[in-house]
């Protein structure tokens, strides 16, 4: 499988995301790569920027949810708070059927003179129809938009 492209995403930091230790805290960590994945595929409302990849139409009222079926994160090294924003690095490691495996890196701001990896993880999401709770097909679109993103999976340390 060649290597797809990634999608670079800006989160920023809430001094609340930080523990008693003074770095983002797991549970918090989980919330940094939810928001880059609804900013990523999402669509926007009118006027809002949004990366090409910002297809999906999810929610109640939409007709599609987008569950969790599995995540899994490595940490690397703490990540400090800190004022730039970090760059989440988004690819799919696999476009099924109706689930796809979103892959991330979470690394410091690109300006920063030392680049450092704080975690990795992947999310497999499933596509389900709000009204039966089955699982839905990805679009055509979907498929579309999201395929120039597809490269190997993440690889795990703890796996070697």
């Amino acid at each position: 499988m060649t290597e797809g492209r990634r999608l670079h995403l800006p989160i920023q930091l809430r001094w609340g995301d930080l523990d008693a230790f003074n770095h983002v805290n797991n549970t918090s960590m989980l919330k940094l790569l939810e928001e880059a994945r609804v900013r990523a595929f999402w669509k926007a409302d009118p006027g809002e920027d949004a990366p090409e990849t910002a297809v999906l139409a999810a929610g109640i009222d939409a007709g599609v949810l987008t569950l969790i079926a599995r995540q899994e994160i490595e940490y690397f090294a703490p990540v400090p708070y800190q004022r730039r924003p970090l760059d989440v690095q988004m690819w799919f490691g696999k476009l099924g059927g109706s689930s796809i495996d979103v892959c991330y890196e979470v690394y410091n701001d690109p300006a920063s003179a030392e680049r450092i990896l704080y975690a990795r993880s992947t999310a497999v999401v499933v596509l389900v129809d709000a009204a039966s709770g089955r699982p839905t097909r990805i679009t055509d679109e979907m498929r579309q938009v999201w395929s120039p993103y597809l490269g190997a999976p993440a690889e795990y340390t703890h796996r070697r």
